[in-house]
């Protein structure tokens, strides 16, 4: 194991992350909110140890491995969610103990949008902006960022990319080089989020909360700076405007490019996986806008409509903005979009979830499986797109999937043994490893009823379905570790 590279590389990334805490010092400055105290220390903490980091193995440049990819991967995040705690811990408004910063972080950094904080309206802006600044770094991975502006990486730019990008197709490459396609992905991000933002602004937000809302809409981060979320607004307009980014926000990015390379929406509707996430986002909205208007939960047509396809496609897309306690609707329906939060969106989105694509296949192969019960001998391929996959593919999506769920059912038991009741368990984990944010029952508004042991696990649940399990676990294989 390399490690002298491994310790030059997060160096180079805590001391690239110690300028992200500059901007809310100016948003401080701006308001005269009196928080910038938390910020300037937290600055400082960050970048020296950065710094110390890098310096006695600067000259070290040997060629970095995929395996070291991933041990940078994940040990930058876990170091990432600790410094993005410390403004956090320092600040005395609201007070928090070591464990909720480290949650709240968390998080925010992988675009999950669960919280410990309540009174929102109250807090200095510069801390709201912090939590919104942290998703969006998150949302397309701050580590993508890293390669996009840091040559200095060098050759190992692509194992940092495929060990942090997710989603099944990580060996794609938008441009011949790595660094360009990293470029490529943060221009067309920023370019939404400036999209969104001015869309905001001119539906009624202030420039504030315009530019704050737009960090959590792209990166499907959704916290807020309110704590009634968008029910704040009570505005059809930006509920329409938020509607549309967190859409796109959950479609695949390389289709982005391509659609913007081409100036075309061809690209979108030719591939499988972007018309099988319409598909079920607009089946499970018509199903919940029925149902509303069924039992009478909104007077009119237009109230379940308006509902209804706002918090499926938040839902869906793993935002987790809310115009409306869901968790309180009748019958089936918060269990159902919770459900549907597994599905997630695209693979190469900001979303979290299973992602469309293995969904695709699950059902695939389970329908293959159906076929090869009545025709034994039959030679039957599982297709995407009219393209035959290799079997290891479909090997990997069930391992995938397999992982997923006994890690899920895990933690759900540890969350009971803390003290809380099934249904608050299973939503929470699935809140957080799906990376949505609000669940059902205790935890449906924050998670301040949460033990500290269970904010642990549920943080290690965040991370582990920010980094779709494989790139976390196979730290934790002995056969990593052997040379």
């Amino acid at each position: 194991m390399q490690l002298f590279v491994i310790q030059r590389i997060v160096g180079i990334l805590l001391m690239l992350f110690s300028v992200t805490l500059l901007p809310p010092m100016a948003v401080s400055l701006l308001y005269d909110d009196g928080a910038i105290a938390p910020f300037v220390v937290a600055f400082g903490v960050v970048l020296l140890t950065g710094v110390s980091f890098w310096i006695p193995v600067q000259a070290r440049r040997e060629e970095l491995k995929l395996r070291h990819g991933f041990v940078v991967v994940v040990l930058f995040w876990t170091v990432l969610a600790l410094s993005g705690a410390l403004p956090l811990l320092l600040g005395t408004h609201p007070h928090m103990s070591f464990t909720d910063a480290v949650f709240e972080s968390m998080s925010a950094l992988t675009t999950t949008g669960a919280t410990t904080i309540v009174g929102l309206d109250g807090l200095a802006a510069s801390l709201l902006f912090y939590r919104q600044e942290l998703q969006w770094l998150g949302g397309m991975g701050i580590i993508v960022l890293a390669v996009a502006v840091l040559p200095m990486l060098g050759i190992g730019g692509m194992q940092l990319y495929r060990a942090e990008t997710p989603g099944p197709m990580k060996d794609n490459k938008l441009t011949p080089r790595i660094t360009e396609t990293a470029k490529a992905l943060w221009y067309i991000y920023l370019g939404l989020t400036v999209a969104c933002a001015i869309g905001y602004f001119f539906a009624g937000m202030s420039v504030f909360d315009a530019i704050a809302h737009s960090f959590a809409t792209l990166s499907t981060g959704g916290l807020s700076t309110h704590d009634l979320s968008f029910a704040y607004f009570d505005s059809p307009a930006i509920e329409a405007v938020a509607v549309v980014f967190m859409l796109l926000g959950g479609v695949n990015f390389a289709l982005h490019f391509i659609a913007f390379s081409s100036l075309s929406i061809r690209p979108y509707f030719g591939d499988s996986e972007f018309r099988a996430y319409l598909w079920v986002l607009a089946v499970t909205a018509t199903i919940t806008t029925a149902y509303l208007y069924y039992t009478a939960t909104f007077s009119s047509v237009g109230g379940a409509l308006r509902h209804g396809i706002f918090q499926v496609v938040s839902i869906i897309t793993s935002t987790g903005f809310t115009t409306t306690g869901y968790a309180d609707w009748p019958g089936f329906l918060p269990a159902m979009l919770l459900l549907a939060s597994f599905i997630g969106g695209c693979a190469g989105s900001t979303s979290g979830g299973l992602k469309v694509i293995r969904v695709m296949l699950l059902i695939k192969q389970a329908m293959r499986e159906i076929m090869r019960l009545i025709h034994p001998n039959a030679e039957i391929p599982v297709k995407i797109g009219g393209k035959t996959l290799p079997y290891r593919v479909v090997d990997a999506i069930w391992g995938f999937f397999s992982l997923y769920v006994i890690c899920f059912c895990v933690m759900s038991l540890i969350l009971m043994a803390t003290g809380l009741d099934l249904v608050t368990s299973f939503s929470a984990v699935a809140a957080c490893m799906n990376n949505v944010g609000p669940g059902l029952g205790d935890v449906s508004a924050n998670f301040t009823s949460v033990s500290p042991v269970g904010k642990w696990v549920l943080s290690f649940a965040m991370l582990l379905g920010r980094l779709e399990v494989f790139t976390l676990l196979v730290l934790l294989t002995p056969a990593f570790w052997r040379r």
